[in-house]
């Protein structure tokens, strides 16, 4: 890179011109909207005709907001200026943009061609026209976390449909809050047990179509920010104990004779009993406790130490 000057890029990874790059020229400002006029032209009714300006210096690379009819957001929170680092998500209109350090390429000072970038991106743009999705885009490139508080804070309304083969999990927006999520359409499954599951996902594709007027029975009631924070904090309880959990398709069943004593077992374990009993494999009784995952796996270990239950293999 030119006289040790770190060059950056503006990467689309959702939304019409996902796959698109543009490249930021240093110690020169660009204009972000709609107008035909401006340097990064996003052809959408929610970006404004001057929606936000993008100044990069030898030593920084700075966002501001340009009074814009539906916000700039970076990280999941609205702005009306902030220094941007690498790595950061730039929400405007349906567009997520990520900052990205360009490789270098020998080529010295020669300018960087911001012409041909606007001409790549009219063209995926194009491609895309008839898409029914205003945004997509890989989870892996945009984390489920991150994707939500987006969402939240700009307050989307859609459903958000995240494909994992085999499984297709489902999260329902309203205005930004999270209402109902389910996991292939099955409505016994507890959403909130749903919600945890699929922010484990860590690969996969997303796309957030248009609201649903679906009726359910239960809807989720805690803030967005609040259920990703328990969501979290669950996974991260059960990375701990994951070595020692058992596989979700192994089949379990009660010890026979059975010589441990069922009054030594609470309501909660004589329940993940029962459901062993039942069901014998592990995904049925994850599915079917009334416990989150992480408590059904440790009382279900705790079956197994004691010498409840038994593998069957």
């Amino acid at each position: 890179m030119a006289g040790g000057i770190k060059r950056y890029a503006l990467k689309f990874i959702s939304g019409k011109y996902h796959g698109g790059e543009f490249p930021l020229q240093p110690n020169k400002e660009i204009v972000v909207g709609r107008s035909s006029e401006l340097d990064m032209v996003l052809v959408e009714d929610m970006v404004s005709r001057k929606h936000a300006k993008i100044v990069t210096t030898d030593s920084a690379v700075m966002i501001q907001d340009l009074g814009s009819t539906n916000g700039t957001f970076v990280n999941g929170e609205k702005v009306r200026k902030a220094r941007l680092k690498e790595g950061d998500r730039i929400l405007v209109g349906t567009s997520i943009l990520k900052l990205v350090a360009l490789e270098a390429s020998g080529a010295g000072d020669m300018p960087i061609d911001q012409a041909a970038a606007k001409d790549k991106m009219e063209r995926l743009a194009k491609r895309r026209a008839r898409s029914s999705s205003p945004m997509s885009g890989r989870i892996d490139e945009v984390p489920l976390p991150d994707l939500l508080q987006l969402f939240s804070t700009s307050k989307k309304s859609g459903v958000m449909v995240v494909r994992r083969d085999p499984h297709v999990g489902k999260i329902y927006l309203r205005n930004g809050k999270i209402y109902y999520v389910s996991i292939d359409d099955d409505p016994d499954l507890d959403p909130q047990k749903a919600f945890v599951r699929m922010l484990s996902w860590e690969e996969g594709f997303f796309e957030l179509t248009a609201p649903s007027d679906e009726q359910f029975i239960l809807e989720l009631d805690d803030s967005t920010e609040g259920l990703l924070m328990e969501a979290m904090r669950l996974i991260d309880e059960f990375k701990r104990i994951e070595p020692q959990c058992p596989a979700v398709k192994s089949r379990f069943g009660m010890v026979r004779p059975l010589t441990a004593a069922l009054r030594d077992l609470n309501e909660e374990q004589l329940d993940v009993l029962q459901l062993v009993h039942n069901h014998s494999q592990v995904q049925v009784v994850l599915d079917k406790s009334i416990l989150n995952d992480f408590e059904t796996y440790q009382t279900l270990m705790h079956l197994i130490r004691k010498g409840y239950v038994r593998d069957l293999r």
